[in-house]
């Protein structure tokens, strides 16, 4: 979905740039290479991973699914999902957009390893994607992707669920 129309455009009519609460969620895709999908924004230039805010009447693992479509092109069946953590704390995940709007966003993250479709970024939002070798990611990086990234490495050495 484009920005224009969104829950959270709709919202911002009302508020403007105020901090807005948001679930959300971001996925860690794994390819065969145990490579993961990167993608840079259109917006700041920052690497991350592809991620978004929830629409209501939606779950994290619709929301998961919908905002790696849109922005890759690539579906992923809900229950393929596998959450591994989550992100919240206000130190690092308050968002500063370029154009002043502020979020703080709470995301449930999930690793995605079967897929369809083929890689084709959204050009409203992402410049370019890339599968890479997550011990050395592109940068600049979005700074709370470096936090999900140790927080899927902590979720494969350990298998329990991570929070943050």
């Amino acid at each position: 979905m484009n920005y224009v129309g969104s829950y959270t455009w709709q919202l911002r009519q009302h508020v403007g740039s105020e901090l807005l609460l948001m679930p959300g969620a971001q996925v860690v895709v794994v390819d065969e290479r145990e490579r993961i999908l990167f993608q840079r924004r259109r917006d700041s230039g920052l690497w991350e991973l592809p991620a978004g805010a929830a629409e209501p009447g939606s779950s994290f693992r619709s929301t998961a699914a919908q905002e790696l479509f849109e922005e890759s092109g690539l579906r992923v069946r809900e229950e393929d999902l596998v959450p591994f953590a989550s992100l919240s704390e206000p130190d690092l995940h308050v968002i500063t957009y370029p154009n002043g709007d502020r979020m703080h966003c709470f995301a449930l993250c999930f690793e995605a390893r079967q897929w369809t479709g083929t890689l084709s970024p959204s050009p409203d939002e992402v410049i370019e994607a890339v599968f890479l070798d997550p011990a050395t990611p592109p940068g600049p990086l979005h700074p709370p992707t470096r936090t999900v990234l140790d927080l899927y490495a902590a979720f494969r050495a350990t298998h329990t669920f991570q929070a943050r």
